[in-house]
């Protein structure tokens, strides 16, 4: 399985991380993309990466820490993307839920981060909370010279999942799939086309039911392959299998 967005750098993994890391790989998790959010943390997810041969990185810049972004914080941000196993940018996006940043602020480290990926090459990881009009916006002018991307944790409707396809982006699906109260991801997972399909789960954040409320993690990416597989009437091993497949394709990695 390949968890495709996760922080697996965070602080609430430092005490127990040799058996977290024993049950992530034991659960059959053979790829993860470690993703950041700013430059400390997107730091930290190379570091994982150089340590851990299934674990990538993603390098980027959250709405919530728009504010301060400067020339020099976005050259830091392309030095790091050069190393060999960045494999995208982000996790940018526009946050309108939480407003930690100005809007125009956030609308334009977004863009600066869109056209950072566009001159490297590297796919974008795209976070849109509350925001669906104006994300769809940006990504309908910078799509065509992008190498692809995924809308993360994906919380919109299916008709701006099939403009998303449009676009060319993948659609991933996180724990929220599995909650009793998620109705509308329901279609959405058995309607995205399964060669655009990605499955994470934001660790440590959004476990899956039932182990919503608690400290989330990679192994746990099964929980969700489960859920949409049931949905899809199909085998977990296969939808498993495919969005693998899927994910590496995107992030340009091999499969194991």
């Amino acid at each position: 399985m390949f968890d495709t967005h996760a922080h697996l750098d965070d602080k609430r993994f430092a005490d127990d991380w040799d058996a977290l890391w024993a049950k992530i790989t034991a659960a059959g998790v053979t790829r993860i993309v470690n993703v950041g959010y700013d430059l400390v943390s997107s730091a930290r997810s190379i570091d994982l990466a150089e340590r851990y041969e299934p674990i990538y990185a993603a390098v980027g810049i959250h709405p919530h820490d728009a504010v301060g972004v400067d020339d020099t914080v976005l050259t830091q941000l392309e030095q790091m993307a050069a190393h060999p196993k960045v494999v995208a940018i982000g996790e940018m996006g526009l946050d309108y839920y939480r407003d930690l940043s100005p809007r125009d602020q956030q609308r334009q480290v977004f863009r600066a981060q869109l056209d950072l990926a566009r001159r490297l090459g590297k796919p974008v990881i795209i976070h849109d909370r509350d925001a669906h009009g104006d994300v769809m916006a940006i990504l309908e002018e910078a799509a065509p010279t992008l190498r692809g991307g995924v809308l993360h944790c994906f919380s919109g409707s299916w008709e701006m999942a099939q403009h998303c396809l449009k676009l060319g982006f993948h659609i991933s699906l996180a724990g929220p799939v599995t909650y009793t109260n998620a109705r509308h991801l329901l279609d959405i997972a058995r309607q995205v086309p399964l060669e655009r399909l990605l499955i994470e789960t934001d660790a440590p954040y959004l476990a899956p039911h039932p182990l919503r409320g608690t400290r989330n993690d990679s192994a746990n990416v099964a929980l969700i392959a489960e859920r949409i597989a049931e949905l899809r009437a199909m085998e977990p091993a296969v939808l498993a299998e495919q969005t693998l497949r899927n994910g590496c394709a995107l992030f340009g990695i091999p499969v194991p």
